[in-house]
């Protein structure tokens, strides 16, 4: 055999054999990719995503996407030339298994936490759109969660009103935690409380809760390494009552990052005309009861993703934007935002054309 032929036939065997190989080496990587995106404003699944009742609502055209990036799952084992085609592919991003799944959490533990992160997220979206039309919201602080094994399982429950901590008023979630940490480990601490069942009876029956509860709980060290303080075990939250009902109706989502979205869909569902004056936006941001926009994950797929359904406009959070600025899909403008009033301000210039001021995203 010449020379040069048994030079390229080892050269292939080689190759094919570097390949097998990289098809059984497992290793430890996840892959992200654009998912699916959303127009708040219209059906998904033979059903309109916002569903307003008890309240006057308008129709709006055009598109406010929101948007969201597939992962591999949790048990999936990437090999080693996948591995290395989707760092290679422009579209995807691969990362450590441990960025999406940390400390060996399970898919299920992921979608769970997941579905409650995009509940609170419905919730933060319908305070802050309907603070910016200036229509009162009723809100309370209660237990968001009980840990297990500390002193306030089985004496308080997810649902609980704070009505006062030692005999203070609970203004905020926050007031809670400073209340109970005025005390060392071993003191005792009352919270004053309304009993989920019977909030939920109050708010059933269209009446405040009257019937209030004294719950007296012995404080323990906090187990985080290097802190001296007292804790109870439960993290505080807000809940809230609406003058009229919004349902989002979006299944086979999770996480919070369409807060932003969803709250611009429900202020453009309420107001007459339309605040993308017919025009293509998507976007993405966590959104608190404040209007606070925040940054979330996989920007890059989500841009990727938008633009293929052919958004325009891509309303991003301030965070995010260096990131998203690095690499823009051809025709998609990147619109900063930081919080609820700068993206009604965007969608104000590009519905009336006026977009050479917009604040666009850069790589610094």
């Amino acid at each position: 055999m010449p020379r040069r032929t048994a030079t390229m036939l080892a050269s292939t065997l080689m190759l094919i054999a570097l390949l097998c190989a990289g098809v059984f080496i497992k290793v430890p990587y996840s892959e992200m990719s654009p998912g699916p995106t959303v127009n708040t404003l219209g059906d998904h699944g033979g059903e309109p995503v916002l569903q307003i009742s008890g309240r006057k609502t308008y129709p709006a055209t055009g598109n406010l996407n929101m948007t969201t990036v597939r992962v591999t799952s949790a048990d999936y084992n990437m090999n080693l030339v996948e591995a290395v085609y989707g760092w290679l592919a422009h579209d995807n991003k691969v990362v450590p298994h441990d960025t999406l799944y940390p400390n060996g959490k399970t898919e299920e533990e992921s979608t769970q936490e997941n579905a409650e992160e995009f509940s609170q997220s419905q919730e933060s979206a319908k305070v802050a759109a309907l603070e910016e039309l200036d229509i009162p919201v009723k809100s309370w602080v209660i237990v968001q969660t009980v840990v297990k094994d500390t002193p306030a399982e089985g004496k308080l429950h997810a649902g609980d009103v704070i009505k006062a901590v030692d005999g203070t008023t609970v203004k905020a979630p926050d007031d809670v935690a400073k209340l109970v940490t005025k005390h060392k480990p071993g003191e005792k601490v009352t919270f004053t409380i309304v009993p989920a069942k019977e909030q939920a009876a109050a708010e059933k029956e269209n009446r405040t809760a009257t019937r209030t509860e004294d719950v007296t709980i012995t404080t323990v060290k906090s187990d985080d390494e290097g802190e001296d303080r007292a804790i109870v075990g439960i993290a505080a939250g807000t809940d809230h009552t609406f003058p009229f009902t919004i349902d989002i109706k979006l299944a086979d989502v999770g996480g919070p990052s369409a807060g932003l979205m969803f709250a611009l869909g429900i202020v453009d569902k309420l107001t007459p005309g339309s605040l993308t004056g017919g025009k293509f936006v998507a976007g993405t941001g966590t959104i608190d009861a404040e209007g606070k926009v925040g940054p979330i994950g996989g920007i890059e797929m989500k841009t990727v993703g938008a633009r293929d359904k052919g958004a325009q406009y891509f309303l991003t959070p301030k965070d995010n934007c260096a990131a998203a600025a690095r690499d823009v899909p051809e025709g998609l403008t990147l619109v900063k935002v930081d919080t609820m009033d700068d993206a009604m301000s965007a969608l104000k210039d590009i519905r009336g054309g006026d977009t050479a001021d917009l604040p666009k995203c850069t790589r610094s």
